[in-house]
């Protein structure tokens, strides 16, 4: 499998591919070092892990560079992304003996009976995972599988396979036996086949089309199964805004890693008494963001990760132009090598438009006018998925109420484009199923036992 730097076509590395045989034995390997995996004491797990988010610290300068030139990431987000990871980390480790503690729910010292629930490893892991965020994304799945107990087989994106290597390299370095995390290399093929593995757990990072593929794939099983999908993610300006300061966040919020997250900030409804201004000030702010090499620390735009998603912006930006939207900044592919698309907005949007119905990825955003409170909450919820949402306002108040109407999972006031571990990271709709992050993340990967226990 050839592995190509989207900034410049430049072939970075070739490695060979698993098959499907390969991945069989990855299973039966995971599968036969389980139970003495889940039998090592949790303070021994605990201190594992702690050993791997040092050695990530230890190597980051060198893994942000990788990450940079086999996805494109700006070198500085790819920087970002590694220093973040540690509070991640240190949140499983700080909760993981709490979640895992049995809970006696009923004691009866005359009666002589107890309830208890107990906690247990599913057991294996299969964990399909993404490339826009390689460790952040992996993180919330392969940390808290093996803190408690589980192993996994992880075959990370084919656009972060020299990544996902290194991460498989640290976990064994850092003391977890080589059959408790196996990494497995390949495309879509090579991950339909860890899917259809007898794992106890499928955990799935992408996009609606594969998530609905794999449930499909893995529904007569009954095992556990997880789905962070994509997002069409809305936010609404409302009249009593610091438009500069709103500007400037949802600028970011927009096009930040290239516009290539799922919680990207990529519907915008501004209330009508604002809309001018607001429009003009983040036109303003999306102009300043230089658009170059991502080794370099200057550069806020690089590549996409994926060349076929310069034929999805352009049909986006082509549609929305015939149907009236006015085109205010880039609307098309950079003048240089490589996978580069100028960051793009358009004012005038409306709901008919694919540009405010399919997920983009890449850095453009449609900016709508709405002339009330009501007619931002219809819109916003006018979508297939449910990620993310986001009022700013000044009335706090006000924001509460309008986004206890919104149908997401994660809302924000003021603020856009942010994942915090201690909070639960859901979606609903076409945007996923299960939880990751938070102590909820933590239970995913558990499953109860009730006890009976009467003294005789």
């Amino acid at each position: 499998m050839k592995i190509e730097n989207p900034a410049n076509g430049a072939l970075v590395a070739d490695v060979p591919e698993d098959t499907a045989a390969t991945v069989e034995k990855a299973y039966a390997r995971a599968r036969a070092a389980q139970p003495a995996w889940a039998a090592t004491p949790l303070a021994e797990r605990i201190g594992r892990v702690a050993r791997f988010r040092d050695l990530v610290e230890a190597n980051k300068e060198a893994l942000a560079l990788t990450m940079t030139r086999e996805m494109g990431k700006p070198v500085k987000q790819a920087l970002n992304e590694l220093n973040a990871l540690r509070g991640r980390i240190d949140f499983f480790l700080e909760h993981v003996t709490a979640v895992m503690a049995e809970e006696t729910v009923l004691h009866q010292p005359d009666g002589g009976l107890d309830e208890v629930i107990g906690q247990e490893p599913l057991g294996v892991i299969a964990n399909v995972s993404a490339w826009n965020y390689p460790w952040f994304v992996g993180s919330n799945v392969f940390v808290p599988a093996l803190l408690t107990g589980n192993t996994v087989v992880y075959k990370p994106s084919e656009y972060t396979t020299l990544t996902g290597r290194r991460i498989a390299e640290l976990w064994h370095e850092a003391g977890v036996p080589e059959d408790a995390f196996i990494g497995v290399v390949g495309g879509g093929a090579v991950g339909a086949a860890l899917v259809d593995q007898p794992v106890d757990g499928v955990f799935f990072t992408g996009s609606y089309a594969t998530g609905r593929r794999i449930a499909e794939r893995v529904a007569p099983r009954m095992v556990r199964l997880q789905l962070e999908l994509g997002g069409k993610d809305p936010t609404y300006v409302t009249d009593d805004v610091d438009v500069r300061a709103a500007a400037e966040s949802l600028a970011d919020g927009a096009m930040y890693n290239t516009g290539q997250s799922c919680c990207s900030v990529e519907r915008i409804y501004v209330h009508e008494r604002v809309e001018a201004a607001f429009v003009e000030a983040f036109v303003d702010v999306v102009r300043g963001f230089k658009l170059g090499d991502p080794e370099d620390p200057e550069t806020y735009i690089g590549p996409l990760a994926r060349r076929a998603q310069l034929d999805v912006l352009d049909a986006q930006v082509a549609d929305a132009v015939a149907q009236g939207a006015k085109l205010l900044a880039g609307g098309k592919r950079a003048a240089r090598p490589g996978a580069y698309y100028e960051p793009t907005v358009l004012a005038g949007a409306t709901q008919r438009m694919l540009l405010m119905q399919d997920e983009s990825f890449g850095p453009i955003i449609g900016i709508a006018k709405v002339a009330n409170d009501d007619e931002a909450v219809a819109a916003m919820n006018d979508t297939q998925y449910g990620l993310t949402a986001g009022v700013y306002s000044r009335d706090v108040p006000r924001a509460e109420r309008l986004l206890a109407r919104v149908n997401a999972g994660s809302v924000y006031i003021n603020a856009c484009d942010r994942v915090s571990p201690r909070l639960p990271w859901t979606g609903r709709r076409h945007s996923g199923i299960g939880s990751t992050l938070s102590t909820y993340g933590i239970r995913a990967f558990l499953q109860p036992k009730a006890w009976h226990k009467k003294r005789v």
